[in-house]
């Protein structure tokens, strides 16, 4: 007779209590903050030498949302009765930085350093989204509706940046 293997704890529900989910919460919009700041810091010097126009364009629709984003997020810590931490937040930074250094990698090609401000920027966008989704249901545990409406308006506008990337992407490519 074999035995049934006990039940993996995957399968359980998890409960988190409601401090320690909130602590992962802001440390998390800790992370994606100061990514955000550290784009919007970077990102109109590369409007300036882009060739392709579209892009251009693209860049600068891009700053004013992630200067929206970064309100939105004040509004959410001023809502969670927290302020932001300064504590470790080199990994999304950290691949900011590295796409900012390949990109100019292709000074003296423009058609080069287009696409990979592009390919870059894609990459950048897909793991905000990704971060915004993952706060987004953490925020029904913590019961604030205001703050999933925030987070929901953050994912939306950088789905929207990623979907106007990537028209660009096959416009430019296909040009």
């Amino acid at each position: 007779m074999s035995e049934k293997p006990e039940k993996s704890r995957s399968w359980k529900k998890i409960n988190l209590g409601s401090e320690k989910l909130k602590v992962f919460f802001i440390k998390h919009l800790d992370r994606i903050y100061g990514a955000k700041l550290h784009l919007v810091s970077r990102l109109p010097s590369l409007a300036g030498e882009v060739e392709f126009a579209d892009l251009k364009n693209a860049i600068i629709e891009t700053v004013a949302d992630v200067e929206k984003q970064i309100a939105r997020m004040e509004v959410i810590y001023s809502l969670l009765d927290a302020e932001v931490s300064r504590g470790s937040i080199h990994g999304l930074t950290g691949l900011i930085q590295d796409a900012f250094e390949a990109i100019d990698e292709q000074i003296g090609e423009p058609e080069l350093r287009d696409l990979s401000i592009i390919f870059y920027l894609q990459n950048i966008e897909s793991v905000e989204m990704a971060s915004f989704q993952i706060l987004q249901m953490a925020a029904v545990k913590l019961k604030n509706k205001h703050v999933n409406q925030l987070l929901k308006e953050n994912y939306d506008e950088a789905k929207a940046d990623r979907t106007l990337l990537l028209l660009i992407s096959s416009k430019y490519i296909t040009n």
